[in-house]
């Protein structure tokens, strides 16, 4: 449990296991569509290991960049929407430019219409009160990042394994996407925790995304 709260110290549930997740469909894709790609149904398992880990490593790599610009460009979008609220013609705009980019319609709670103006309120005084602070790159980014590209690339590893324990390629490939096909229900059940969805179907929920993600893929030539 050590590793998992050193994880969510830098990336939020919902993050780390759509992380793995990816990782997973990813690794999922090269091992179900090694079959299109093989002649009389013999496989190269060196190959295919080096692929598959390959390109969850590549990608760990893109997805890690991307969520530290993705990161950057949220802080800078914030920092300049509060520079924007203080330019509001009058108390009305700068409450209506607050509730349209705070919006509480996803919140699974019913707020009041006094409480909600008495939030906005609030949040536009602290606002008011606040210097924004320049965006920047921070310590906690490039860690994150780095994480990101752990999960991403180390999820490879379970459907590699098979491929070089076991010397016929039929099998070993059969093993590596069942194990695959089960982690991905596993990464589902334990999604399930977090929400209010119980864990056995958010598992048999995700599985069956999962597998259909991967099978538009394969016909597609991903």
């Amino acid at each position: 449990m050590l590793g998992l709260s050193l994880v969510h110290r830098y990336l939020a549930p919902d993050e780390s296991l759509a992380e793995v997740l990816f990782g997973l469909i990813m690794a999922l894709t090269i091992t179900a569509g090694a079959r299109m790609f093989a002649e009389a149904g013999q496989f190269d398992l060196h190959r295919l290991v080096l692929a598959t880990v390959g390109c969850n490593v590549a990608w760990g790599a893109i997805d890690a960049v991307l969520f530290v610009l993705g990161g950057l460009f949220h802080r800078s979008r914030r920092a300049r929407f509060h520079r924007a609220l203080r330019s509001a013609r009058d108390q009305t705009d700068a409450l209506a430019a607050l509730e349209a980019e705070f919006a509480l319609e996803d919140e699974p709670l019913e707020f009041r219409p006094a409480d909600r103006a008495r939030l906005y309120e609030s949040l536009l005084t602290l606002s008011a009160h606040a210097t924004p602070a320049q965006p920047r790159l921070r310590r906690r980014d490039f860690a994150a990042a780095f994480i990101v590209f752990v999960l991403v690339s180390a999820t490879a590893l379970p459907g590699a394994i098979p491929l070089l324990l076991f010397a016929d390629s039929n099998l070993a490939l059969h093993v590596s996407n069942l194990l695959l096909i089960l982690l991905l229900f596993l990464v589902g059940y334990w999604w399930g925790h977090y929400t209010d969805v119980h864990p056995w179907r958010a598992g048999i929920i995700v599985m069956l995304l999962g597998v259909c993600m991967v099978l538009i893929a394969v016909i597609l030539g991903g």
